[in-house]
């Protein structure tokens, strides 16, 4: 066990002493390989800040008809793409402030409909009221009305008729004595 881990303590130590001595050593082949990488990017910045200059408008004499037509069109597609994306950013705003508007607008509505809402409530609770007053005011006026012994008496005398005389169809004169429910046509006639 002990040989085994003294094993893999010497692999470990030759496999980093042999990465640094890789990374120590100069390479030839990786110097010329920056050295090329460093030319080629040299180029092609070039070829896009001479590209930069043309899409400004600067340096265009050293074109070709050809080459000002091929510009011309990525100028036209690159303004296409800049026209659709400013549409795009524009309806989506323009969308964005018509929902605002329209929540601000529903915002307003509700509250005057909540407003509204409260004055009817308040108008019928006074309604409410005022016909509950007025059925309390009747209730005790009839309590009072039926309590009081002459509101009785007088629909009582006025119905009984005490030692009245009546005809009859024949013409013969009735006399009633005592108390009698009926009450002669007249009467009720001059009630009405």
């Amino acid at each position: 066990m002990l040989d085994s881990n003294m094993e893999r303590i010497l692999e470990r130590y030759e496999r980093y002493s042999y990465a640094e001595k890789q990374l120590a050593a100069p390479q030839p082949e990786s110097h010329e390989s920056w050295t090329l990488e460093l030319v080629k990017l040299k180029a092609r910045l070039e070829i896009l800040e001479r590209n930069h200059k043309h899409y400004r408008g600067e340096d265009l004499d050293t074109l070709s008809i050809k080459e000002l037509q091929n510009l011309e069109h990525q100028l036209d597609v690159a303004l296409k793409h800049i026209k659709s994306k400013k549409n795009q950013l524009m309806y989506e705003s323009i969308s964005q402030l018509q929902k605002k508007m329209l929540t601000e607008q529903y915002m307003r509505q509700d509250k005057a409909l909540q407003e509204q809402n409260n004055q009817l409530a308040k108008k019928v609770k006074e309604k409410e009221k005022a016909i509950a007053d007025q059925q309390q005011k009747l209730d005790h006026k009839q309590d009072n009305e039926f309590t009081s012994p002459y509101v009785l008496s007088i629909p009582l005398q006025a119905a009984c008729i005490i030692g009245s005389t009546s005809k009859d169809d024949e013409g013969t004169q009735n006399h009633n004595h005592g108390t009698s429910t009926s009450v002669s046509s007249w009467m009720i006639h001059n009630m009405n």
